[in-house]
């Protein structure tokens, strides 16, 4: 899978499931502040990473997450770990 697939399909989650507004998400905003998403959110946010991308996130995954494009490649690394 691409890195464009990847922010697309997670872009997509984040659209439609979690209501966030597609304008704030970009390469080198802050993940967390631009998602304003609760704990609760992050269980379904792992859920559906696991489910569209086969790959299971945990919570130390997100510690060094600042950016979505940290995200992405922290993604792309689980993936490509496979």
């Amino acid at each position: 899978m691409s890195r464009q697939e990847i922010i697309n399909l997670t872009t997509r989650i984040f659209v439609e499931e979690f209501e966030v507004d597609g304008s704030v998400i970009a390469p080198e905003a802050n993940f967390r502040e631009s998602l304003g998403l609760d704990s609760l959110d992050y269980v379904d946010l792992v859920v559906m990473i696991e489910e569209d991308f086969g790959v299971k996130l945990v919570e130390a995954d997100f510690k060094p997450i600042i950016t979505f494009n940290d995200f992405y490649t922290t993604l792309e690394n689980k993936i490509n770990a496979q």
